[in-house]
């Protein structure tokens, strides 16, 4: 299979028969073997009854059913281990996305060799107080995780297949999908400038705390790819600093006191001083923090996980 298309939905019944019938054309303009699968992320409009309606009329419409809302991460993991086809097409249900970048995102993968090719809305239909903060969210996450794009959350993106099979998304990292994959070693991230509709049905399922949540999420994911495996690398290194600021500190405290002791110099004593507060609480602070990154450590060997490794090919499999 050529291509599998993915679209996770919330409440999004009116634009479904538009969406398909504009996908499917644009398959059959340029020959291509597809499947699309819509995931249904616990709408509670009609938008279930409509694909499984599509989903017994057209071989090529798969579906998937959450119980309950669990957000466009679920969704789309549950549809990267269903998919079937050699590049995947993310994109969102709304008609923002346009159906007809899909050839040239399925070229620049398969002969442009980009293990993900990340759409770009130059060219937006949304309201300065949108804009913006999607501007400097970017700016931001491109500076932090060094690939350079210039809209990591739009919905429109192209995958080789290997990719999508070998990363996980989870809570609310949809949005960071291509430093994911870049952690997982898949380093050939390309940009198109895509197009970008006006919402024709409905209204946004976003708001503007999406922009908070969003550097909360960039700094656990930027953490958990760096000291996932090696915390004592993180909490160790800050514990013994801030322990041996502190201690250098007492000693200096110290040592100047016994000094004035020797000369007859008045000093007041060393518990007035609030650097001797100061310098306890450093080293105590160190010392938690070198705690818990021991204690990481050992949560961290115990992790069944702890030896997963992606393998890309081996010898014996050429011998075959």
């Amino acid at each position: 299979m050529d291509i599998s298309v993915v679209v996770p939905l919330f409440n999004e019944e009116e634009s479904l028969p538009e969406l398909h019938e504009w996908i499917t054309r644009v398959m059959n303009e340029n020959g291509f073997s597809f499947e699309v699968v819509y995931v249904d992320d616990g709408s509670n409009d009609g938008s279930w009854k409509w694909i499984e309606q599509k989903a017994r009329e057209d071989e090529h419409a798969r579906g998937v059913r959450f119980r309950r809302n669990y957000g466009k991460s679920a969704a789309l993991h549950t549809a990267f281990e269903e998919v079937k086809g050699d590049v995947v097409i993310t994109m969102d249900a709304d008609l923002q996305d346009s159906p007809d970048e899909i050839p040239e995102l399925y070229r620049m993968v398969i002969e442009g060799g980009y293990d993900l090719v990340s759409g770009w809305k130059k060219k937006r239909y949304d309201p300065i107080s949108k804009t913006l903060p999607s501007k400097l969210y970017n700016f931001t996450a491109s500076k932090v995780t060094g690939i350079k794009l210039h809209d990591f959350n739009c919905g429109l993106k192209a995958y080789r297949k290997k990719v999508v099979k070998s990363i996980e998304v989870y809570g609310e990292m949809h949005r960071y999908i291509p430093y994911i994959a870049k952690q997982a070693g898949f380093t050939q991230i390309g940009e198109k400038v895509v197009q970008h509709r006006a919402r024709k049905y409905g209204k946004t399922k976003f708001g503007l705390s999406r922009f908070i949540y969003g550097y909360l999420d960039l700094m656990s994911i930027y953490f958990i790819s760096r000291f996932g495996k090696r915390p004592m690398h993180l909490f160790g290194t800050l514990g013994t600093f801030m322990f041996v600021i502190g201690f250098l500190a007492s000693l200096w405290l110290g040592g100047y006191k016994l000094y004035c002791v020797a000369n007859d110099i008045h000093a007041a004593k060393v518990t007035e001083s609030p650097y001797f507060y100061l310098a306890l609480s450093f080293m105590l602070m160190g010392t938690q923090l070198f705690l818990a990154g021991f204690l990481g450590e050992l949560i961290s060997r115990s992790a069944s996980e702890r030896n997963v490794y992606l393998i890309e090919t081996k010898t014996d499999d050429l011998k075959e």
